[in-house]
């Protein structure tokens, strides 16, 4: 997994999360921003797929943005927003697996047919027995 640690901007703000009266003087929150276009860790189509797979998370400057404030002291939510980052590019990298389609089998087909006749047999029972019909 690549690490992007050193092309990431961080800035803090004040956190709104655990921290009682520190919340309102420290500021522990931390967002961080990577400039897509700008990395050196990337190829031009990694960008490209990058852009489209998290194409939500990025600002029209082009920067993918990661706001974290679980925790209480700054260098948790930093290296938290790194992993962050991380992880969402590792994600949006990978490839998928194409999906092989698959034919039902022919004792499958048969075991729902004889399933839905048994079903059809129990509901004509139930019905009121009238000599007209015989």
């Amino acid at each position: 997994m690549i690490n992007f640690s050193n092309e990431i901007l961080f800035q803090t703000t004040r956190s709104g999360g655990k921290g009682g009266q520190n919340v309102n003087k420290v500021e522990t929150a931390v967002i961080g921003s990577l400039l897509i276009d700008g990395s050196l860790l990337l190829s031009e189509e990694q960008k490209q797929i990058v852009k489209e797979k998290l194409s939500n998370r990025i600002t029209s400057d082009g920067y993918l943005q990661v706001k974290s404030q679980k925790h209480r002291t700054q260098l948790s939510n930093k290296e938290d927003v790194i992993d962050k980052i991380n992880q969402l590019i590792a994600d949006a990298l990978k490839k998928k697996k194409p999906r092989i389609p698959t034919k039902t089998s022919k004792v499958a087909k048969q075991k729902r047919l004889d399933s839905k006749k048994r079903t059809g047999d129990i509901k004509n029972e139930r019905k009121k027995f009238r000599p007209d019909q015989f």
